[in-house]
């Protein structure tokens, strides 16, 4: 795990981590040794006096009441709270303060101001009162950082596997992320394929986890191991060609959907009942369901078409040219000459047109010719592999890497059964 820390922090960490916190009890501390100088040299019995005074502190959230409310009430006066409120926009964008943040003010028994101490996220802002004078500044929290994996088998479904295993919904996502251009997580899993997945955590000193990100995952399925290994901002396979394709291996997310219908010349229609072609795939999703497009390109067409209902065509490179219909609404920005990135929503799931319920039609032209998606020898084309440049270092974490998914999948192997001494 430190081998694997170091390589990271050396040259592929996605995040920096933050800078570690100045704690408010330094201020306080700064403060009040500041406030016993002064006043050992005014007056060392008005230092004991002012040691005696109790310190008042009130807690808010921003729901409850707005800071420059809770200052008023405090007994401040109107040119104070102007102060106090303009010192903490200094480090702070007070225009942006949620109704979740909490803050804390503090004042003396004689109503003199003392800190304001605002918790943004995993922030603390503060305005504190140093001997007249008001000092604002900002603190992190500590982030610490760790490396974690977990192996696992499915029993049901992917994401309800996962979950028993412990892993986040957003880590999930990012598993099936890196595989969406080689596997389809809805028509090519079965109970008993196997996976691993390596990760890493941030976290703060309380255990809140900040972020969690994929570094390397394999799975074993019907179409044999697939390993993804995040390299310099893309998930590379085992031979070091970008797990990235020109084409998704379906055009919804896992999470929602099953292929109702497929290509076929001659399939019986479920509203004509009649026999026609269906030179495209439906896959059955509820209702909103994004729908995403499976590679770059240009918007051709978006509006009605006929039976297809609400419709988008989208072109790409290499004389391909996409379908999507029967959409209940469009994708934010799609319009004719639009440019559209592989992975982004184009419309949602709908049942526009001809249609028996919820589902999107989805078809594939190439060379103005209809294909099956489904069968496309040439659409998980890797687009690039490592550079002999960074082949060393690529192959030097690979290892590493694997190292760590082979010992998750040990660990989590089930017990062998222990055989019974027979009399």
């Amino acid at each position: 795990m430190n081998k694997i820390l170091t390589l990271i922090n050396k040259h592929y960490r996605r995040y920096h981590d933050l800078l570690f916190y100045l704690l408010t009890l330094a201020v306080i501390a700064l403060a009040t040794l500041l406030a016993i100088h002064i006043t050992k040299q005014k007056n060392e019995q008005e230092y004991i006096n002012l040691q005696e005074k109790q310190i008042a502190v009130e807690e808010f959230t921003i729901r409850q009441k707005p800071i420059y409310v809770a200052l008023q009430e405090a007994g401040l006066t109107n040119r104070e709270v102007f102060d106090i409120v303009n010192k903490l926009a200094e480090v702070a964008d007070t225009r942006k303060l949620q109704k979740r943040d909490t803050y804390s003010i503090s004042t003396g028994q004689d109503g003199q101001f003392n800190m304001l101490l605002l918790n943004q996220g995993f922030k603390h802002y503060y305005v504190a009162n140093l001997a007249g004078s008001l000092v604002a500044g900002v603190s992190d929290v500590e982030i610490k950082t760790r490396v974690k994996s977990t192996a696992g088998e499915i029993k049901g479904s992917l994401f309800n596997s996962m979950l028993q295993e412990g892993l986040t919904v957003p880590l999930i996502v990012d598993f099936t992320d890196a595989f969406s251009w080689t596997i389809d997580f809805n028509s090519e899993t079965q109970n008993g394929d196997k996976y691993a997945a390596l990760w890493e955590e941030n976290y703060t000193a309380d255990g809140t986890i900040t972020s969690q990100d994929l570094l390397a995952a394999y799975y074993k399925g019907q179409n044999g191991l697939t390993y993804a290994f995040y390299y310099n901002g893309e998930f590379y396979d085992e031979t070091g060609k970008v797990s990235k394709k020109m084409f998704l291996k379906a055009p919804i997310s896992f999470r929602s959907y099953r292929i109702s219908s497929r290509f076929s010349y001659g399939r019986l229609h479920p509203i004509l009942r009649i026999r026609r072609p269906h030179l495209g795939i439906d896959y059955a999703a509820p209702a909103g369901t994004p729908v995403d497009a499976v590679a770059d390109g240009t918007v051709a067409f978006v509006g009605r078409k006929g039976g297809f209902g609400n419709y988008v065509e989208i072109k790409h490179a290499n004389d391909y040219l996409t379908a999507y219909g029967h959409l209940k609404s469009f994708g934010k920005g799609i319009k004719k000459g639009a440019r559209v990135t592989q992975g982004q929503t184009v419309g949602y799931v709908g049942s526009t047109g001809l249609s028996t319920g919820p589902h999107l039609d989805f078809r594939i032209k190439h060379k103005n010719k209809f294909v099956d998606f489904l069968k496309m020898k040439n659409r998980n084309n890797a687009v690039r592999s490592v550079s002999k440049e960074e082949r060393k270092d690529f192959e030097e974490l690979k290892a590493l890497y694997l190292q760590e998914l082979e010992k998750a999948a040990r660990t989590n192997e089930p017990a062998a059964p222990q055989s019974e001494d027979k009399a």
